[in-house]
């Protein structure tokens, strides 16, 4: 997700019900020493009697084999001790989509968040961008924060999409913008990308320092320089390994800060997509495949979904649904099952999808440009997600199969002890066997 200071207003327990069995955290015990520097040694985490806090974090655009880098001792130390996995993202491989299936459970066709940029019938003339935070693009599924707000679970996200709506509210006309009858976390920063992830981290460290009773017992932070670093200079690329050892040094902080406090904790640590290289030299002109005159182009770069012109769905189609070279089109109804995308009426009627490392652009750009992008085939190897999950419910040293992240939510219902939910698109299965019980 390429981000614009200022302009991604959108982002802005009750006790674990699974026995706490100390030692809380993996070794690492301070931030990351510098790139070249390896693993602190174990040091134990202090023994306390108090209950876990969950925390859920984000690293964007963060891909598993970015651990093999030899820059990443904390996070690498919290897989080696606790649990990890490649993770499938649901489709679109995108930020604002992902982020709301990892805590809601669904997926994008059903939780209504089907792409960074969409439009809804119901609403003529309107178009959702990543700085739209009114509750009527929201509220289709409930997040985990408002589940465990509803359960007497006091909650906290610093920074996470979706995380400053209302939810489950409206807007009171004539307000500037008030909400009536929302749910919202207890505590909740509106994003500022100038926001350091020291400062981050240190906002959720001083939420820990709070007496039990105003203490969030749930918790979201999210980090965006990894996929920043993606898209600019492309996943193999120097700037992007350091990235990723500055955003592994906040993880240790994180983690110091929770034992300097002897607060136990379940990190629960993510990402909602990864990355693929892209180039100019590998881009597909939609101008030049179908006639302008004939489409109105919603969105576009790994895949594009498109509208026809009064009249011209017949030309259009005759030009999209042919074989392309690196791009294949389909009506929303036929796009293949496995993507499970296509009955929402916020999905345009024609999506295309450009095999990983293509762009699909609205003109020929004829720059010359190396980067990263994101978007594409769910499954795609570079399209995986990050996972890794360590603490005092988690059997430590395992490695699981991929999963979808549909799975996110069931796992921190059960992590904060509350009941499984029905109509997900996901289970608690994958965990199952790497949970203490």
């Amino acid at each position: 997700m390429r981000l614009i200071p200022l302009a991604f207003s959108a982002l802005s327990l009750a006790a674990c019900a699974l026995p706490y069995t100390p030692p809380a955290l993996s070794p690492v015990t301070q931030p990351a020493p510098p790139a070249s520097g390896a693993a602190l040694p174990p040091a134990p985490m202090p023994r306390t009697t108090g209950a876990p806090v969950t925390i859920l974090v984000s690293i964007d655009g963060f891909r598993p084999d970015y651990l093999d880098r030899g820059v990443t001792p904390n996070l690498s130390a919290l897989a080696a001790s606790g649990v990890t996995a490649a993770m499938r993202p649901s489709f679109p491989s995108v930020t604002f989509p992902n982020h709301w299936t990892l805590v809601t459970g669904k997926v994008p066709d059903h939780h209504g968040i089907v792409g960074n940029r969409m439009e809804d019938p119901a609403r003529p003339g309107e178009v959702f961008t990543m700085a739209s935070d009114d509750p009527f693009w929201w509220n289709a599924a409930e997040p985990i924060w408002v589940t465990a707000e509803k359960a007497g679970v006091r909650t906290a996200t610093m920074f996470w999409p979706g995380a400053n709506v209302g939810w489950g509210g409206t807007i009171i006309p004539d307000s500037h913008g008030a909400i009536a009858n929302a749910t919202r976390p207890e505590d909740w920063q509106q994003f500022n990308q100038a926001v350091t992830g020291a400062q981050r981290v240190d906002a959720v460290i001083d939420w820990m320092r709070r007496p039990a009773a105003m203490r969030p017992r749930f918790v979201t932070l999210y980090f965006d320089t990894v996929d920043s670093a993606g898209h600019a200079n492309g996943p193999q690329a120097p700037a992007t390994t350091q990235a990723v050892a500055d955003v592994d040094a906040q993880i240790g902080r994180l983690v110091q800060g929770l034992r300097d406090l002897r607060q136990p904790a379940n990190l629960v640590i993510v990402a909602d997509h990864g990355m693929a290289a892209t180039d100019g030299a590998r881009t597909i002109s939609l101008d030049r495949v179908a006639d302008p005159a004939d489409y109105r182009l919603l969105e576009s770069g790994p895949y594009a979904t498109l509208f026809p012109a009064a009249g011209r769905a017949a030309a259009l189609e005759a030009a999209l649904l042919k074989p392309h070279a690196h791009m294949t089109c389909w009506r929303k109804s036929a796009v293949p099952a496995r993507f499970r995308y296509g009955t929402s009426p916020r999905i345009p009627p024609y999506v295309c999808l450009a095999e990983p490392g293509w762009l699909i652009l609205k003109t020929a750009s004829g720059d010359a440009f190396h980067g990263g992008a994101h978007g594409y085939d769910n499954r795609a190897p570079d399209m995986a997600a990050l996972f890794v999950a360590n603490g005092p419910v988690f059997v430590g040293g395992k490695r699981l199969s991929g999963f979808d992240n549909t799975a996110i939510n069931p796992l921190l219902r059960d992590l904060l002890g509350l009941p499984a939910a029905t109509g997900l698109d996901g289970d608690d299965a994958p965990f199952r066997q790497v949970l203490k019980r």
